[in-house]
């Protein structure tokens, strides 16, 4: 199976000199997802967890609604690329080729090949109520994220998607190229694992796109936490989803966008 990640020869210029030497870097590679024998979508994604990706993908596009729904899982590597061949259940498979695309996914693109404006701003499913959170627990399981990212850690070129509750810490961590397909990883995870995303907030290491407030709305996730700023869309699309949207989340603090009232900003100010 193809690795991760791999180790190039480079050339470093410095304030002290130039030198040679290897770096390591993420790998990218194209993912066909195919569904009993037809082609979905194929998106440029890290050849790794792959099972979660072909789970949590197939959930946040609403190709299906449940694990169970999916009869069986075949991952093939070719020279091109590795495909993920699933087997739906009857009738989920007759329902999924009356609204089948065809998707090309460029690393971080998460709507491009959709063929019309309608499906791209498809109405979000509204979350349920989920957990409240104190701002020091925000702050907490930011801190946990960084030291979890493996890959980034090695290469420095990689987003994270993490799931954080109250009271059992990080529970899972999915790095990859594009931040999708990192939501979509962790959502396969939490999925397999039997973990509600209402049960905790996720954590995302990127910008917040309307895409990814659409993917945790499938997963049911009420409270995301980013470290980059929303688009107005994405901003809407959480308001009108249910969601509480917080970002521009760093060491000194968090602005939140929509649904406040999930964030208990009194209950931080009491914790030592």
């Amino acid at each position: 199976m193809a690795l991760p990640l791999a180790r190039v020869s480079r050339t470093a210029y410095r304030a002290a000199g130039v030198a040679g030497g290897e770096r390591v870097i993420p790998e990218e590679t194209a993912i066909a997802f195919t569904y009993n024998g037809g082609s979905y979508a194929v998106m440029m994604a890290t050849p790794q967890d792959l099972r979660d990706f072909a789970l949590g993908f197939s959930l946040t596009e609403r190709v299906i609604s449940s694990r169970d729904q999916i009869e069986h899982l075949e991952i093939v590597e070719e020279d091109a690329g590795i495909e993920l061949r699933m087997w739906l259940k009857a009738p989920h498979g007759v329902a999924l080729g009356e609204r089948r695309r065809h998707l090309a996914g460029p690393t971080g693109c998460g709507l491009c090949g959709i063929e019309s404006l309608h499906e791209a701003m498809r109405p979000t499913p509204r979350v349920s109520e989920g957990q409240r959170f104190t701002t020091t627990q925000i702050m907490r399981a930011l801190e946990t994220v960084a030291p979890m990212q493996e890959l980034n850690r090695q290469t420095r070129a990689m987003h994270a998607a993490a799931f954080w509750q109250p009271e059992r810490g990080l529970v899972a961590l999915r790095e990859d190229v594009g931040r999708h397909n990192a939501l979509d990883k962790l959502g396969g995870a939490l999925s397999r694992d039997g973990i509600p995303g209402r049960s905790g907030m996720v954590l995302l290491t990127s910008r917040v796109s309307v895409e990814m407030v659409q993917k945790a709305a499938a997963i049911d996730v009420s409270v995301m936490v980013a470290v980059s700023a929303p688009t107005a869309l994405a901003v809407r699309t959480a308001e009108a989803a249910g969601i509480t949207l917080v970002a521009i989340a760093r060491n000194d603090g968090f602005e939140v966008f929509t649904h406040p009232g999930r964030i208990s900003m009194e209950a931080a100010a009491h914790v030592a």
